[in-house]
């Protein structure tokens, strides 16, 4: 029984280093590649915009989202962009994050020509690598909160992107779950890109953006 113990104390030890490292290091390779500041920012075609739920699991508005597309629509506007490619959700039918977010885009004066739907960006790691496999992006801005910039830039980099995030606004300043949340999937983007050869739920056929339209 010691024996036992002895183990599970030391898998547990192993874990919480892997989980740590795995956290921390994330958030120093990508920070110098975070932009808070549009006028720091250079000029790309594309945007990937991550998805989120519209609505919070209480039924309010998700500031998350809201924030998200207020930063697709200032860096449009500000001629950063020229194309908003939306990846989310859509493995429900009551349930599109793209198609939300594209409504939410077009309500904000963004013409619909300049918005390109993913539907199948079923978590982080779906969206960035169909954003290079599936959409012809190897270049190209993402917009989301700073914690979850740093995975999808991660992600990105080790996935041969030349990438850098754009960082929307965080309506929470002390969130212990979803701290917790961000430690294991920050563990899981490192064991996806090193070790397990993961691949996306889905790729299909190539929908390369027309940057003529």
């Amino acid at each position: 029984m010691k024996r036992y113990i002895t183990i599970g104390l030391w898998g547990t030890l192993a874990i919480f280093l892997l989980c740590s490292a795995s956290y921390w290091y994330i958030a120093n390779v990508t920070s110098p590649h975070i932009h808070t500041d549009i006028t720091s920012l250079g000029v790309y075609d594309v945007a990937l915009v991550l998805g989120t739920s519209k609505y919070s699991k209480a039924g309010n508005r998700n500031m998350y989202f809201y924030h998200r597309i207020d930063a697709a629509v200032a860096l449009y506007n500000s001629g950063k962009v020229k194309k908003i490619l939306v990846s989310g959700d859509n493995s429900q039918k009551e349930y599109n994050e793209p198609f939300d977010m594209l409504k939410a885009l077009m309500e904000r004066g963004i013409p619909r020509k300049d918005i390109v739907l993913d539907y199948a960006g079923f978590r982080t790691f779906d969206s960035m690598v169909r954003a290079k496999e599936v959409f012809g992006q190897k270049r190209f801005v993402v917009i989301s909160q700073k914690f979850h910039l740093e995975r999808a830039l991660y992600i990105g980099m080790n996935k041969d992107m030349d990438v850098v995030g754009f960082v929307a606004k965080d309506p929470t300043r002390a969130n212990i779950p979803l701290f917790a949340r961000e430690i294991m999937a920050r563990t899981k983007a490192v064991l996806d890109c090193q070790l397990l050869g993961t691949t996306p739920k889905f790729l299909g056929q190539k929908e390369v953006i027309n940057m003529d339209i």
